[in-house]
């Protein structure tokens, strides 16, 4: 059986024989865990460090169960509730220190057992980070950052990269639903990127190719180069396979920050000029997925606004709920929170949502539009007419809660 210590000469022994002798369990306790450091002997090192730590907070250094008369175990020993949320607060640094040092030296199962506990996810990222890629540790890198939420933009970057555009739609697509929507947001970034730059240049070197002389537009856009070759998907020319393009401009639904939403706005141009084949259809209310997804986009970026309101509204009200259910009323409702009208929002679905049908989840819920506006008279009149204590309290109390400007 291999022995990580196996190193390890008779001297050192001695040493901290004679460190515990003199100095006391402490230092030599300290020692311990300076060697395990340097040698990067990770998991002997948590074993140190908890010894340590145990001294330090005036425990034992190994946590021993006594043995009852007749050899079973009597119970754990009670700890001060004091002393043992400190002992935690430094087991889970300890569980930092060498769940990083695992991760960065390629043990990243072993990493991940140390760093779950520790919930940053951010310092796993980075730790993970310094790991280069390779086909042989690609899946449990996906796992890692996409899987368990470590990251996934980074997660969706690498599947890109290393993947292909159709195997990160497919990862997407199983994974984003499932996220909070800063998770989906990350992920759904990195693809919006990635696929308009991909279309970009394939576009530029079409044009190019057909107009040697053309002169390139000042804007680095793909509508911009569109703008010179005038009819150019009409005859069903295409520079990207377009289930990848309409899969990208769905998923970009999400997205809020400015400037990924002007990439994700270009791809919809693009795809609303493509050829009638093209033009697939989606779940409502995006229909019409281009010119739908367009007007969303160009709604949050703050243009057209009050056009993308009558038109959402108009869907919102006209869709059957008996086959779609209620995503149009939510959509709406969502359109209004993210242009910064939450008690519009909030005020349309107490007002359309019909009880007793379940929520798709689009748009937020009464609580946190109550909260972004700071009106909650109107929730609290809606759990009263519903007899929905609970509903009615969440608002009350929040109502009460100093609010954060």
């Amino acid at each position: 059986m291999h022995n990580p210590t196996a190193s390890i000469n008779n001297d050192d022994f001695m040493m901290l024989e004679q460190l515990a002798d003199k100095e006391g369990l402490q230092a030599a306790a300290q020692e311990l865990v300076e060697r395990m450091r340097q040698q990067k002997l990770y998991p002997e090192l948590f074993e140190a460090r908890k010894m340590l730590h145990r001294v330090e907070l005036g425990l034992p250094p190994v946590q021993v169960d006594p043995i009852g008369a007749q050899g079973k175990k009597s119970g754990a020993i009670q700890q001060d509730p004091q002393v043992q949320d400190e002992l935690d607060k430094r087991l889970l640094d300890a569980c930092r220190e060498v769940g990083g040092g695992l991760m960065r030296s390629g043990r990243l199962q072993e990493g991940w057992m140390y760093l779950r506990a520790v919930g940053d996810d951010a310092f796993a990222s980075e730790a993970m980070a310094a790991v280069d890629p390779t086909q042989d540790n690609l899946d449990l890198l996906l796992n890692l950052y996409v899987h368990e939420g470590v990251d996934i933009g980074r997660g969706t970057e690498l599947c890109l990269k290393m993947r292909g555009t159709c195997n990160t739609i497919t990862m997407l697509d199983s994974i984003v639903a499932m996220r909070g929507r800063s998770d989906q947001q990350a992920a759904v970034e990195a693809l919006v990127k990635h696929v308009h730059q991909e279309l970009l240049a394939n576009l530029i070197a079409d044009v190019t190719r057909r107009m040697p002389q053309v002169q390139a537009p000042e804007e680095r856009s793909i509508v911009a180069w569109l703008g010179l070759a005038p009819g150019l998907l009409r005859d069903g020319t295409y520079h990207l396979d377009t289930t990848h393009l309409a899969s990208t401009v769905r998923f970009a639904r999400v997205l809020d920050d400015p400037s990924t939403l002007k990439l994700a706005a270009d791809l919809a141009e693009y795809g609303r000029q493509l050829h009638a084949q093209y033009q697939y259809s989606s779940e409502e209310p995006f229909a019409d997925l281009y010119p739908m997804s367009l007007a969303w986009f160009r709604a949050l970026l703050g243009e057209h606004v009050d056009a993308a309101l009558r038109v959402f509204r108009q869907k919102a009200e006209s869709i059957d709920l008996e086959e779609h259910g209620t995503i149009g009323i939510e959509t709406y409702a969502d359109l209004l929170a993210r242009i910064g009208r939450p008690d519009e929002a909030g005020k349309y679905l107490i007002r359309t949502m019909p009880d007793g049908m379940r929520p798709f989840g689009v748009a937020p819920s009464l609580i946190e539009l109550s909260s972004a506006s700071g009106e909650f008279q109107p929730m609290k009149d809606h759990a009263k007419q519903r007899g929905d204590l609970i509903g009615f309290a969440a608002a009350l109390l929040q109502s009460k809660y100093p609010q954060t400007k």
